[in-house]
């Protein structure tokens, strides 16, 4: 691995403990199957559409979703294919733990 500077290691310790939430982590799952606007996401989770929001929010922030306007709607995804990967290699490594 090459040498990695204080900046990223913020950058990489803000984007785990971002994915480290138990809701932010079932809304990233939830939009790496399909793109959902807030009420879709909402009654996935049965939360309060304002808490669903702040998710977003952070989520955004930190570059792992993104969003676009559709009619009245905003439409939310996955930001890139490196959040669906990472997600995948977490989850199968947890698999492989748990199996051992």
């Amino acid at each position: 691995m090459k040498e990695l500077n204080p900046q990223t290691i913020q950058q990489t310790s803000r984007f785990f403990k971002t994915i480290g939430d138990p809701t932010r982590l079932k809304i990233l799952v939830a939009l790496s199957e399909k793109e959902m606007n807030v009420s879709s996401i909402t009654e996935f989770l049965d939360m309060e559409q304002s808490a669903v929001s702040h998710q977003l929010k952070l989520l955004r922030e930190n570059h792992l979703v993104k969003s676009r306007k559709e009619g009245k709607s905003v439409v939310y995804c996955l930001d890139d294919k490196h959040v669906k990967s990472i997600l995948s290699q977490t989850f199968d490594h947890m698999n492989h733990i748990n199996h051992d």
